[in-house]
């Protein structure tokens, strides 16, 4: 990748050149070259720039600060295109919301760079650029100017999950012993310092056998060790932040902490520069702080590795091996060795290793990681099979198709790593709160220190520094800044167990406030194939000899209603007789000859140019009418032998989905390219409030914008193939298919079971992680509103409370750890439908389950 370079004019006094390289697409011949030069001339600030037409580069010299996007703007207007590239750093030292706020900062300032996103629960940066205008090495070491580390994630794993993972917990680890060593000697200093105040005899016996100058002595040998023992880490991150002009949380405790221990050393060694009355210590304050700032980190840190369990359970499915032919023989090879088009060979209660297809032997295998629906699914030759999913009952042979990077299992793990380091439209004013936060926290500590100095009672220095000190500890945007993004890892990741995948993490607060759902028919609602549904025989006939009778005819037709009644006769097990005679009447119906008898199959006109009067099932084509079904009739040997009807069956769970939908409060609108009555009638069937009917496949974005016309918020659930347009327009899309053929293009939210059931349960939990969030986000501002004041002594005058900075340090570790177990509770999220099993279940079909609503989040 090229970067931005900069070079010195041959003649000394001459300005600085910055020299930049930009990819430029859809260039064809060298009079694309020279428009694309004098565009990029004409640019101001430009000096040189060269075109190559074989590089496909752009190469421009800048006499001052380079303007990237002029440059791009000036090759688009000449019309052509440059590519925009992501790259995904992982930042290591970041411990609070302003912290966020200053990475990003860091990274848009380089030029170049069009959008920085970070997130403080994941640690990662995510960073769209201009193609060849940015490299890795300036975007980490812009990251490092900032004071931080950064690291570059390859594209293929953004995750590389065991080395993150690993990372993570040896930063566990540590902060633990930390703070364990911090805990151990603080102890005797907590109790020599505390124990004095609070028990008299404990007092006399330390004044007795210590004396207060020893006991000084001792406290301030194991505070210092504390603080340049366990809590130096606060002090080489924050004093620089300090340094820059950028303080953090780092540098809260670091200020609070230095003026407790440092006012505690001039008490000790030179106390006669103090007022009188003023000399005392708080050795315990600083050491207790900075082991109860660690408990809070360790516990944090802890936590955080709990939120994104869900990713290492995704990359936990994986197997480790494949057994794979090869040159006629058995091998057992590593995962990454494994080819599309070899052959791999599974056994009984094995994991499928990659994506592939069946090419011998028969199974059932639980898909329910791809689902959600736990009941295993019937795999033939022919059929699909997910890595990652396991085999029960039988062994079979696949034939490889997708490895690596592009099995389902690996864009699952990337479609919810990308969902939860998204940052949701609710965190723009928390980022924009937070970068002045802690500045504004140390003026109010300077503020507090004055007031009380100036206006404060004997001895006023103790109570400025001590108040001071309080605020500076209690204001941790620690809080702040996980409220959001803890929620979402957790929500994200709760939902792809359910077999739901946020493919944008701002679909999680978008789906939340739509207000119509609207269903593509086809696929969505129904079954998407023709099915024979109805065959009512007449009197003196027998069902299975009609059917015999009519499918043998259809052999002849490729019509899908003929179709649909073949493979009717073909599953319970009918043999089909040969015909003579075929005849077909358009428009009408057909005749044929079968074993000697005469079958004629046609509509109502049909049987009246025979001769026949349909009337007898008159009550019977009023029902299927109702239903949205057209109504056939058969005759055999000059006699009406049965009413047969062909339709598109209505999936057995839509019914129950689309009630559940209503429970949320929802309106449910179907869009289809049926007729105004037949859309009618499956709609009173179903209970669903509007329709659009006759809608051609391009008519569906102008439905969409009917439906919102009146300023409501619809999402659309199609099958994410045929109905992209649609469910790009929508304020939501969500695709609903088979986890083997997900559509995560196309939509905002991919549902990867089949079953309608998905939709209200991505809607409830969508409900449920934004109330989780403001939940979040209402505790962290209203903490802070409320104990700020109180820890700057503002109850003080009425009732004598001062907030000593022990409690404010303990209230502090305690709202990160509020805000991280709330947004755990989500883990426990139960779906208000659960799938209790497939359609393609081996016994018994699917069992309908009783919609519950998730009132209890």
């Amino acid at each position: 990748m090229a970067t931005v370079s900069h070079q010195q004019g041959s003649n000394p006094s001459s300005s600085r050149e910055v020299r930049l390289s930009l990819p430029v697409e859809g260039m064809t011949c060298a009079s694309c070259v020279g428009r694309v030069e004098r565009a990029l001339k004409a640019v101001p600030g430009v000096h040189t720039a060269a075109v190559n037409l074989a590089t496909e580069h752009a190469s421009i010299t800048f006499t001052g600060a380079p303007d990237p996007q002029a440059a791009v703007r000036a090759i688009e207007s000449a019309g052509y295109s440059v590519r925009e590239e992501t790259t995904h750093l992982a930042i290591e030292g970041m411990t609070c919301a302003s912290c966020v706020g200053r990475v990003e900062k860091a990274l848009a300032k380089i030029p170049g760079v069009l959008e920085a996103t970070v997130n403080l629960a994941t640690e990662r940066a995510r960073v769209r650029h201009l193609g060849g205008a940015v490299s890795t090495a300036d975007l980490e070491a812009a990251v490092e100017q900032a004071g931080y580390k950064a690291r570059r994630l390859s594209a293929e794993s953004p995750s590389e999950g065991d080395q993150d993972a690993a990372r993570r917990d040896s930063e566990a680890r540590e902060l633990q012993r930390s703070m364990l060593i911090a805990a151990l000697l603080t102890l005797p200093v907590f109790i020599l310092e505390m124990g004095s105040h609070l028990i008299p005899a404990m007092h006399h016996w330390v004044m007795g056998v210590m004396g207060q100058q020893t006991n000084w002595y001792v406290q301030f040998a194991l505070a210092t060790l504390v603080l340049f023992g366990p809590g130096l880490r606060f002090f080489r991150k924050g004093v620089p932040a300090l340094l820059r002009g950028a303080p953090d949380m780092n540098s809260l405790v670091s200020v609070g902490t230095a003026a407790a221990y440092g006012y505690s050393l001039v008490a000790t060694f030179i106390p006669e520069v103090l007022p009188q009355g003023t000399a005392n210590v708080y050795f315990e304050a600083a050491a207790v702080i900075v082991t109860l700032i660690l408990l809070g980190r360790t516990l944090e840190a802890r936590a955080k590795g709990r939120t994104s369990q869900a990713i290492k359970r995704l990359v936990g499915l994986q197997a480790k091996t494949a057994r794979v032919e090869r040159n006629g023989e058995m091998l057992e090879v590593a995962l990454d060795q494994v080819m599309a088009g070899d052959i791999v060979f599974v056994r009984p209660g094995e994991k499928v290793p990659v994506d592939g297809e069946v090419i011998e032997g028969t199974s059932y295998v639980d898909e329910s990681m791809i689902s959600g629906e736990p009941v295993p699914v019937s795999k033939s030759v022919g059929a699909e099979v997910v890595g990652g999913t396991i085999n029960k009952t039988g062994a079979f042979s696949f034939r490889v198709t997708k490895v690596g990077a592009n099995t389902v299992l690996a864009q699952i793990i990337r479609l919810v790593e990308e969902a939860q380091g998204s940052k949701l439209p609710i965190q723009a004013l928390v980022d924009k709160v937070t970068m002045w936060f802690v500045p504004a926290v140390m003026a109010a500590a300077t503020v507090t220190f004055l007031v009380w100095l100036i206006f404060g009672p004997t001895p006023a220095l103790t109570f400025a520094l001590v108040n001071a000190v309080a605020v500076l500890i209690i204001a941790c945007p620690c809080a702040m800044g996980l409220a959001t993004p803890t929620s979402i890892m957790v929500g994200t990741g709760r939902a792809a167990e359910l077999g739901v995948l946020f493919r944008k993490g701002e679909a999680l607060q978008a789906l939340r406030d739509v207000s119509i759902i609207a269903l593509d028919k086809t696929g969505t609602l129904t079954k998407g194939r023709p099915e024979l549904t109805d065959l009512v025989p007449a009197e003196g006939f027998d069902y299975d000899e009609v059917l015999a009778l009519v499918a043998a005819v259809e052999t002849r037709s490729e019509h899908p209603i003929a179709e649909a009644i073949v493979s009717a006769a073909k599953s319970k097990g009918i043999t089909l007789a040969p015909i003579e005679a075929f005849d077909a009447v358009p428009g009408f119906g057909v005749t044929a000859k079968v074993a000697a008898r005469t079958v004629s199959v046609g509509a109502d006109r049909f049987m009246t140019q025979l001769g026949l009067d349909v009337t007898g099932f008159q009550s019977t084509a009023r029902r299927l009418g109702e239903q949205g079904k057209s109504p056939l009739y058969a005759a055999i040997d000059g006699r009406l032998a049965a009413v047969i009807a062909v339709a598109d069956p209505i999936k057995e769970t839509t019914p129950e989905a689309i009630r559940a939908l209503h429970a949320l409060g929802l309106r449910v609108a179907m869009i289809t390219g049926d007729n105004a009555a037949t859309a009618a009638a499956i709609a009173r069937q179903l209970g669903i409030d509007e329709v659009a009917a006759e809608v051609l496949p391009d008519g569906k974005v102008a439905a969409l914008k009917k439906f919102r016309s009146k300023g409501a918020r619809v999402a659309f659930v199609g099958d994410g193939i045929n109905d992209a347009p649609a469910l790009a327009e929508a304020d939501v899309g969500l695709a609903i298919g088979t986890g083997t053929d997900v559509a995560i293009e196309a939509a905002d939210v991919v549902l990867m079971s089949g079953d309608l059931r998905g939709v209200p349960n991505a809607i409830a939990l969508s409900q449920a992680t934004i109330r989780n969030i403001k939940q979040n986000l209402f505790w962290a501002f209203a903490y802070n509103a409320l104990l700020i004041p109180v820890a700057a002594g503002v109850l003080y005058p009425l009732n004598g409370t001062l907030l000593s900075p022990i409690f404010a340090a303990a209230a502090m570790a305690l709202s990160s750890i509020f805000v991280l177990g709330n947004a755990l509770r989500l883990k426990r999220f139960r779906a208000p439908m659960t799938v209790e099993s497939s359609a393609e279940a081996p016994v018994g079909g699917a069992a309908l389950a009783k919609p519950r609503l998730a009132n209890e989040h």
